[in-house]
């Protein structure tokens, strides 16, 4: 526990007195935020904050997993590396997409479709070495079972190991991309995606330390309901850093923010969400903790596939932040309840997981 104390802390310290040091750097060299023509025109005084805080909150969350484990002189475990290599590959991809915006001075970068090439890339090689790495108890960061709060009975290797592997490839991209543009939409208000973001990993803060508290071959040796998820206090090492470099970057990011998290932040972070779900075998279970993502993305899809049939529009505008911001509610107190609304779900997904524990009593 004291490993993730001190990661956590340690994040926090870097973005609350790491971001002022960054906003500075971008100021300097004009890197700033370019508005969508077509968004709510109160966001045109937005234009030019400086961008690309995700980077911050990368370091962070590398600065407070290094530290954390060097502190308590703990060696580095498969899983926590492979979920910062997703989180890091995601922000690149990010990084990449913000600096084209920044250096043709609109406000589109990378194509849809060099988006999905990165985020591939980077997903496939997550995939295929979290299949590797077994440990002494014969686990590997991941598997090829569909995971609801554990591992279910359905096997994607049911043909076969190689082609379960492709099948498992398949899926976590799948779960990758859904997730890490799930936060990007989400990344449109200030302070929004980041109190989002505390409240998913927090919830999955809490996961993994039952998870390691419940661990099978652990501390409770084969009892009734242990997780056989492979390295559950390194994950809680790294979320614990995610919790703390979101809250400090809300520091300067909240309204009126002085920083952005730009796609840098918000497809690492969704990235990593998508990682962890897969890592603590809790792919199902994520859609509840990570509800409000999942309720932002769903409205830009259902407004999106509604124009394309009918030429008609269901929300004033998508995503659905937006909507409310058309019908007056101020930019505060759209975050807020949306704040709100991200918590209890996260509360919710933490009741039902805890539920299907006590379920094995």
């Amino acid at each position: 526990m004291l490993t993730v104390l001190i990661s956590g802390v340690t994040a926090l310290v870097v973005t609350l007195f790491g971001t002022p040091l960054l906003i500075r750097f971008l100021r300097v060299r004009h890197y700033g935020q370019f508005i969508r023509q077509d968004g709510p025109t109160s966001h045109e005084t937005k234009r030019g904050t400086p961008t690309m805080g995700g980077l911050v909150i990368i370091l962070a969350t590398w600065a407070g997993y290094i530290i954390g484990n060097a502190a308590t002189l703990r060696t580095p475990d498969a899983s926590g590396l492979l979920l910062l290599f997703l989180m890091t590959g995601l922000g690149l991809i990010g990084f990449l997409d913000d600096f084209m915006k920044i250096r043709h001075r609109q406000s589109l970068g990378l194509t849809p479709w060099a988006k999905i090439v990165g985020q591939g890339l980077v997903g496939i090689i997550f995939a295929v070495l979290a299949l590797s790495f077994r440990d002494a108890n014969n686990r590997n960061p991941a598997s090829t079972h569909i995971s609801l709060v554990r591992d279910t009975g359905i096997d994607l290797a049911f043909g076969g190991w190689i082609l379960g592997v492709i099948f498992f490839v398949v899926w976590a991209n799948f779960l990758i991309t859904a997730w890490s543009n799930a936060v990007n939409l989400t990344d449109g208000l200030d302070g929004l995606a980041a109190g989002a973001s505390m409240a998913a990993f927090g919830a999955y803060l809490i996961v993994t330390i039952w998870q390691m508290n419940q661990a099978c071959h652990g501390v409770l040796t084969d009892a009734p309901g242990c997780y056989d998820v492979r390295d559950p206090r390194d994950l809680a090492v790294v979320c614990a850093a995610i919790v703390g470099a979101c809250l400090g970057f809300l520091w300067w990011n909240t309204s009126p923010a002085q920083i952005f998290m730009g796609d840098t932040g918000s497809l690492a972070l969704g990235g990593a969400f998508a990682g962890i779900s897969i890592l603590t075998r809790t792919e199902f279970l994520a859609l509840l903790i990570g509800g409000l993502f999942l309720i932002e993305v769903l409205s830009d899809v259902v407004q999106v596939g509604f124009f394309k049939a009918t030429r008609r529009r269901i929300f004033k505008m998508a995503p659905l932040h937006h909507h409310f911001e058309l019908l007056g509610w101020k930019e505060v107190t759209v975050v807020v309840r949306f704040w709100i609304i991200a918590i209890l779900f996260a509360i919710i997904g933490i009741g039902l997981f805890y539920g299907e524990w006590l379920a094995w009593q």
